[in-house]
């Protein structure tokens, strides 16, 4: 009987041995799945984060924490800053991202900073703020003191015209003072000021808030119930322009502070930006006050980018315009010397236009002999398409010449020179006071289908244009479908 149980005993034990590794084969199944899903999410939250197999240490570091990938970046001894720089896997994918594709426009944005940076500095050092915010001006517009944004924000601090007329910017046909460097920064202070208390002394949630608005980030943080800015735009909430705002402007700095270090060492500055302020009391063509000054109207232009014409703006007394350095005292000197009748030759005036249904800025632009650029400055119009049909726009009409200016000649001396003031102001009296509109007429045009769609009478039309016979209305001819008077320095259209 024993030797029977031996031998079964012996018969079952290899059973036992093969089934024995058979449990852990199954808990290995089922953890299989598991594994791929963890590999799926990991790779997903790298893909969100911008990152490359690069940026990722090897398998044994992963295996101690798995959650510390984005804190084993490579180690970036930062710049000394009065801003808090940090370096995680965003603010390094915006360093290369300036020194790759878009090396060629952040060198430009270095070459314009010295421009710009000693004077912004200033303001914010005045204001109580870190000098290092002039970055902020750096990603927003390059230091152009013209860019326009496709939201119609302007000038170097991007301004929208709210919030530049709520920091006293004034912004109309004649100046648009978001463009002025000196002005814009020191509303940009005051604004960044604002944000940086509403957000308890925070200066990436201020610099997001300067970007999307404040109202959109105490959204936000009311919605995450957290103040750290990384941990917010981690979430779907933020716009992806103001998630990548404070990276941006942190890449930015850590490479303007120390450009040779990142490949730029061969950067050209352009010298700081230096001037003198005259105060204007009236109206004044930059042409007449250039000659004053003995410099070129494009200088008095780039120094004053804020004007949108090619003259101070009228209602505005003691219009501080800003000249070269060192010729202050020989521009008030000559300006001073300039009877004010012939300070100012009327080359524009504003007129008012309802779009029609197929107008274009194009369009519109050759009717009334101007540009594209000056209808769409003048009405904000930005860079974005607008519908145009029903809008009423102001349109910039050219009314006299630039020869017209009474300072397009230099003055003749003793009574020669009374002579020719007498015979300027003769000229400039004699200049016509009535301004027309023409049509070309096209085929199928007729007065009925005229006088409706420039809002006049046939009977009007019939007279200015010496229209007898219906063959006078034909194709290719030049008519006469509105009429101006200037009354008051304005043009009032005449109604016949």
């Amino acid at each position: 009987m024993i030797k029977v149980s031996l031998l079964i005993l012996a018969l079952l034990t290899p059973c036992f041995a093969f089934a024995a590794p058979a449990q852990p084969a199954r808990e290995s199944v089922r953890e299989e799945p598991q594994t791929q899903q963890l590999a799926s999410a990991d790779l997903a939250l790298s893909r969100g984060l911008g990152l490359t197999s690069a940026d990722f240490p090897g398998n044994d570091d992963l295996a101690d924490n798995p959650d510390d990938f984005e804190l084993k970046l490579p180690e970036m001894e930062l710049p000394e800053s009065d801003i808090p720089l940090t370096f995680n896997s965003k603010v390094e994918y915006f360093t290369r991202y300036f020194q790759g594709s878009a090396r060629g426009s952040f060198a430009k944005w270095l070459s314009r900073s010295e421009r710009y940076i000693p004077m912004m500095k200033t303001v914010l050092k005045k204001e109580g703020l870190p000098e290092d915010l002039v970055y902020l001006a750096m990603i927003e517009s390059g230091f152009i003191p013209h860019a326009v944004s496709v939201a119609s924000a302007v000038g170097p601090w991007q301004f929208m015209p709210a919030t530049g007329k709520r920091y006293a910017l004034r912004i109309d046909p004649w100046i648009d003072e978001r463009r002025d460097p000196l002005k814009a920064t020191v509303a940009a202070a005051l604004y960044l000021k604002e944000l940086y208390a509403m957000f308890n002394n925070d200066w990436y949630l201020a610099a997001a808030g300067y970007n999307a608005g404040e109202n959109k980030i105490l959204r936000a943080i009311n919605m995450y119930n957290t103040r750290d800015f990384w941990e917010i735009s981690k979430g779907s909430y933020l716009a992806r322009e103001t998630k990548d705002y404070v990276p941006k402007l942190i890449a930015a700095a850590i490479i303007a502070k120390e450009p040779a270090k990142f490949g730029f060492a061969d950067v050209a500055y352009l010298p700081p930006i230096e001037f003198d302020e005259v105060s204007v009391p009236t109206r004044t063509d930059l042409e007449v006050m250039a000659k004053a000054c003995g410099v070129t109207p494009q200088n008095l232009k780039e120094l004053n980018p804020e004007l949108r014409r090619s003259t101070t703006p009228p209602d505005y007394p003691g219009y501080l315009l800003k000249v070269p350095r060192g010729t202050r005292a020989t521009c008030e000197t000559e300006y001073a010397n300039i009877p004010e009748l012939e300070r100012y030759v009327e080359r524009v005036r504003n007129v008012q236009y309802r779009a029609r249904k197929r107008d274009t800025l194009a369009s519109i632009a050759r009717r009334f002999n101007t540009t594209q650029q000056a209808i769409a400055e003048v009405n904000n119009l930005g860079k974005r398409k607008v519908k145009l049909a029903g809008r009423v726009l102001t349109v910039p009409v050219q009314v006299a010449s630039a020869e017209a200016s009474p300072h397009a000649a230099k003055p003749a001396q003793g009574e020669a020179k009374g002579e020719a003031r007498a015979e300027r102001k003769t000229v400039a009296k004699a200049e016509p006071k009535e301004f027309h509109k023409y049509y070309t007429v096209k085929k199928g045009d007729t007065l009925a289908s005229l006088s409706r769609r420039f809002n006049v009478t046939a009977r009007l039309l019939t007279a200015w244009n010496n229209l007898k016979t219906r063959v006078a209305l034909k194709p290719g001819k030049r008519i006469i479908v509105a009429k101006y008077q200037e009354k008051k320095g304005s043009l009032v259209k005449d109604e016949g």
